[in-house]
């Protein structure tokens, strides 16, 4: 299977920064990459998607997220951690095109991140833990190595999940999507940290952060 990587930022989160925007997809078929990041400046346009038949809802106040299903009913409920009062949580509608497993993580061009290093996947001081959903760069629904920080507001902008939490959300949105070879590439990425595995998923869930 193939690879690229799309980057969000969190050492808090959201504005926790990114080198990349997502990078789009001209067919049906979602390249998977495991290489260097794509970047948008140099990408193809992205092709039209269809949209998957469930969807993700984030309430900010109550800090939980809903994947709700076709018929409306609730196929997965998590608790998750959301901005401070300084880096508030971007609320809106967008669409999930993209999900990074054992992502990387490059400081943004932020003041809060002027000494950070970068990590790489595997690295337990990586704030975007084991995988990331990628939304509206930098912000993304991420995994995190503090699995105390979730169902508080603490983060830079981003949305916070288990490391366990975002690799099922991980799982259902590739499965929901009917990538092609999902399953051996995500037993892949849990085994080995450091892996690093993206794909354009060939459907566009929506997303509601209110």
């Amino acid at each position: 299977m193939l690879a690229a990587c799309a980057l969000c930022a969190c050492g808090g989160d959201a504005n926790e920064g990114t080198s990349r925007r997502t990078a789009g997809a001209t067919t049906d078929t979602p390249a998977w990459r495991t290489d260097s990041v794509a970047r948008a400046d140099s990408a193809p346009a992205r092709a039209v998607r269809d949209t998957a038949a469930l969807r993700v809802e984030v309430d900010v106040t109550r800090r939980m997220l809903h994947v709700v299903g076709a018929q409306g009913d609730t196929v997965a409920r998590h608790p998750v951690a959301v901005g401070s009062t300084k880096w508030p949580t971007r609320t809106g509608t967008w669409t999930i095109d993209q999900v990074v497993l054992n992502p990387e993580w490059t400081p943004p061009d932020e003041s809060w991140a002027e000494e950070r290093e970068p990590r790489k996947p595997g690295d337990p001081k990586n704030p975007l833990g084991r995988a990331q959903l990628v939304y509206d760069l930098p912000r993304t629904i991420h995994g995190t190595n503090d699995s105390t920080s979730v169902g508080k507001a603490v983060s830079h902008g981003s949305i916070r999940v288990t490391n366990r939490v975002a690799l099922e959300l991980s799982e259902l949105l590739l499965s929901a999507t009917q990538v092609t070879g999902a399953a051996d590439s995500l037993a892949a990425a849990r085994r080995d940290s450091t892996r690093k595995v993206v794909v354009d998923l060939p459907k566009s869930v929506p997303i509601r952060v209110f």
